[in-house]
């Protein structure tokens, strides 16, 4: 039977071959074939003949194009299409995809949206409103930087592969940085709020005051911080950290008037500087001195700098209560070991809780 009928087929396929040769172009009915549209094309111009060979082509499927209006072709023979919410035209060929058109509709911020992950809390108003949640890289930058500087974080965060791995789930279009770049960003962050700080202190209207401080690190590396207090237009008490930076030995008087006297100038402020807050360290007091006389040599100090040198009531209090303590410092000592002792082991621990337990001892009724 299957013989019978493939033979039957090879008879009927010239008799049909032969029927289409002499269907006409102008009765071709294209409706009655689905997904496929004929076109004429001719190399020179747009007429159409009967000897143009018919090409196909592809049905037009892509979700993008309900969102724009098709356009005639324009001076310039490129067909366009028109955004429907917002009016905005943008080139539509057909050799070129439709790449232009999805993006436009991601972002185009007339489109309704009916998914309410869309809707977001607007800060300024407190109101809800529609929009397309637009990733904005130099934001997501900022907010990376403000992150480490807030959390002290180190500048290689960015590089551990969960952090990249929650970054891309975030979004897939994010620009992951280095830490080269994070230290980079932090960088100019710090040159940008430097001059704001500036800024600020140019519109001061008096005079500054000063206090710094000296210190060693675990690691015995020693840091300088100065920071300024004024006042401001609106009267209110302002404080400003203007250097934290590393302070090499030796840590004498003159090094420590020169450090100070180059942060003065690097800010500007050599010219207003009121009086300077520092401990009661022997130091100290030289590199007071060596400040005030050259200061003195340009009369930038109020008085000739008879109130430059301010000692620092908290130091000095501290000193007091560690000379008053040092009567009961062999109890004190003895209860530290104690408590040392205790917390060496759980064992410990164990023990003394159950001696607690036994004599009652911090037990409420």
């Amino acid at each position: 039977m299957t013989t019978r009928k493939s033979q039957q087929g090879r008879r009927r396929l010239p008799h049909l071959q032969s029927q289409l040769n002499n269907i006409n172009d102008d009765e071709f009915d294209t409706n009655s074939i689905d997904d496929i549209e004929l076109e004429h094309t001719n190399d020179d111009d747009d007429t159409c003949d009967k000897d143009t060979n018919l090409q196909r082509k592809r049905k037009k499927t892509s979700n993008v194009r309900r969102h724009f209006e098709e356009l005639p072709k324009g001076i310039d023979g490129r067909k366009r299409a028109k955004c429907n919410y917002c009016k905005s035209e943008y080139i539509h060929d057909s050799k070129f995809g439709t790449g232009n058109l999805q993006r436009h509709t991601a972002s185009c911020l007339k489109r309704k949206h009916h998914d309410i992950s869309q809707l977001f809390l607007s800060r300024d108003s407190g109101s809800i409103s529609f929009g397309s949640s637009k990733f904005d890289l130099e934001r997501f930058r900022e907010l990376l930087t403000e992150a480490i500087v807030m959390h002290d974080l180190p500048f290689n965060f960015v590089d551990y592969k969960g952090i990249k791995r929650l970054f891309i789930y975030l979004n897939k279009d994010v620009q992951l940085v280095t830490r080269n770049t994070a230290k980079a960003d932090i960088i100019t962050r710090y040159k940008k709020e430097k001059e704001i700080v500036k800024s600020l202190l140019d519109d001061a209207p008096g005079r500054i005051s000063f206090t710094s401080n000296l210190w060693t690190s675990l690691t015995t590396d020693g840091y300088m911080c100065l920071t300024c207090h004024f006042i401001d237009n609106n009267w209110t008490l302002q404080k400003r950290v203007l250097s934290y930076t590393f302070m090499p030995p030796p840590h004498s008087g003159l090094a420590l008037s020169t450090k100070i006297h180059n942060l003065l100038c690097e800010w500007g402020l050599e010219g207003r500087v009121f009086s300077i807050t520092l401990d009661n360290a022997y130091t100290n007091d030289l590199s007071v001195d060596t400040l005030r006389d050259e200061l003195n040599l340009k009369d930038l100090l109020v008085c000739k700098g008879d109130h430059f040198h301010m000692r620092c009531f908290a130091h000095i209090l501290n000193l007091i209560v560690q000379e008053g303590m040092k009567g009961v410092d062999p109890s004190i000592v003895k209860i530290r070991e104690s408590v040392k002792y205790v917390k060496g082991s759980q064992a410990r621990k164990r023990s003394f809780l159950n001696v607690l337990a036994w004599y009652r001892v911090g037990i409420k009724n």
